[in-house]
């Protein structure tokens, strides 16, 4: 079955229009969206309309300023040469090699494209204690009146974009619509709200607000008795297995986030500890490995910023007014929401790992259906995809990019509704590797591989990151679903 085409995002629409409509090679045909343009052998059809302003909507051939076409299609087997190039031309638009001086006009989103980047940078660190008014606070009334004090507060702050009413809207909703919570979410969170958001979308929490304090009481609960029968024991009661997988635990935390002020500190690292290892212990199936301490890492910086109107944390300095029942509060929550992530890819930590080596296979045949050449010079030089594309399953993509933009890459991975960390996630890291084709195809095996373990992200924001998403978006839209898709036998 073919997968129903799905709505362009916002910033993907005029990432297109800039990019791909001005090329040479776009030629649009009447009645084509844009990646029918110049491209014989891709369908357009599936036109969908939205008369929502948020909606995450296509371009058709009319005029770019309507957005309301979705894109579809697929890719068959004679789609090579000169397709391939077309198909990169429209999937994969430069990315900005150098970041300065402010945008121009013609790069900026309208208000109802609004997608809520630069919020964090924008805002001023002023907050020295935590906000009374935050959502996690287990002696507050009920989420929602939280989240309406928080809003209060955000607008005498500054101006709301037409997206932060939106998401205000739909969060404050004594019902909220997980469908046009992840619809707008797609796009980017707002800081202030990415805390209660990332609980919704997981499933930790209700769409029913009215349960939102009574499932936080009773999940925190169920979280202290389980550090109390796992951890808080003798470790002389402890088997030689449990002992060995604490050690593990032991040795990978200091080494997680090196490059994070806040992971630095003991009271996080003793926080991520004994989760790891009461993570361990409750799911024997896979016990810990190396990665899922990565993993942790968001949920932490996340829902500690909570506590402070969504200012970034990453920096440690607001330890000082952490207070334990916060920490304790942060513990759990990190715990139940890395649970239901890791409930979804469970066979990525089970013996021998089936997932992520199906997600290595997925990638390499993706590569080389979209670009030849450099699928082809891999081989040529002998790198394989396992020895490099491992790692990005494995803890998928952090150690390639800055925490802050992992965080923004989660906000979409999140929306998807269902196997963004795994379907969709191989799309990203297609469209990541296809970014660099033309610098790959210069080196050699040492070059290649070195560059392989350090890719040069260390000045990537969440422009980048959205390109990023944008030509992920395309290629699932073009491969996802369909027969041909890829020629590989699920395990």
């Amino acid at each position: 079955m073919s997968q129903q085409p799905r709505g362009l995002p916002g910033f993907l629409r005029r990432t297109l229009r800039n990019d791909v409509l001005d090329a040479p090679s776009a030629s649009v045909e009447p009645g084509l969206g844009v990646v029918g343009a110049g491209m014989s052998n891709v369908s357009a059809s599936g036109v969908a309309s939205s008369s929502d302003p948020s909606d995450a909507a296509g371009i058709t051939s009319g005029s770019p300023e309507t957005p309301n076409a979705s894109l579809g299609g697929s890719w068959t087997s004679e789609s090579s040469g000169s397709g391939c190039k077309q198909l990169r031309t429209v999937a994969f638009p430069p990315l900005p090699r150098e970041r300065g001086g402010e945008e121009s006009s013609d790069d900026s989103i309208d208000n109802n494209e609004n997608d809520g980047r630069g919020i964090t940078q924008k805002t001023t660190k002023t907050l020295a204690t935590p906000s009374k008014n935050s959502t996690h606070s287990s002696t507050s009334s009920t989420t929602q009146q939280q989240t309406q004090n928080n809003n209060n507060n955000n607008q005498q702050a500054q101006p709301r974009s037409y997206k932060e009413t939106q998401f205000e809207t739909i969060i404050s909703s004594s019902i909220i619509s997980l469908r046009d919570l992840r619809k707008i979410s797609w796009n980017g969170i707002p800081p202030h709200h990415r805390s209660l958001t990332w609980k919704i979308l997981l499933g930790y929490l209700p769409a029913n607000t009215s349960r939102h304090a009574s499932t936080l009481h009773r999940k925190r609960a169920e979280y202290k008795d389980a550090r109390k029968q796992h951890y808080d024991i003798p470790d002389d009661s402890r088997t030689n297995s449990e002992q060995e997988t604490l050690r593990q635990v032991l040795v990978d935390v200091p080494r997680t986030a090196p490059e994070v002020p806040l992971f630095h500190n003991d009271r996080i690292r003793r926080c991520l500890t004994r989760l790891l290892y009461i993570w361990a212990m409750r799911h024997p199936a896979s016990s810990y490995v190396q990665g899922i301490n990565d993993l942790a890492t968001p949920f932490i910086a996340v829902f500690l910023a909570g506590y402070y109107n969504g200012v970034s944390c990453l920096d440690g300095e607001v330890m000082a007014s952490v207070t334990d029942e916060m920490m304790e509060e942060v513990e759990a929550d990190t715990y139940w929401c890395l649970t239901n992530l890791l409930a979804g890819i469970q066979d990525h930590y089970t013996s021998d790992q089936p997932g992520m080596q199906r997600m290595v296979m997925r990638l390499e045949e993706l590569v080389n259906r979209i670009d030849v050449d450099l699928s082809s010079h891999l081989k040529e030089t002998g790198i394989e995809f396992m020895q490099f594309a491992f790692k990005w399953m494995n803890c998928l993509l952090l150690r390639e990019f800055s925490l802050s933009c992992v965080i923004r890459l989660w906000d979409t991975y999140l929306s998807e509704e269902s196997g963004g960390f795994e379907d969709f996630h191989v799309y990203v890291c297609a469209s990541f590797l296809v970014h660099f084709s033309n610098e790959l195809q210069q080196m050699g095996f040492d070059e290649l591989f070195q560059f392989m373990q350090n890719m040069p992200t260390q000045n990537w924001g969440d422009r980048e990151i959205e390109i990023l998403l944008s030509s992920a978006f395309v290629l699932s839209t073009l491969f996802g679903g369909s027969e041909a898709h890829l020629n590989v036998v699920r395990a």
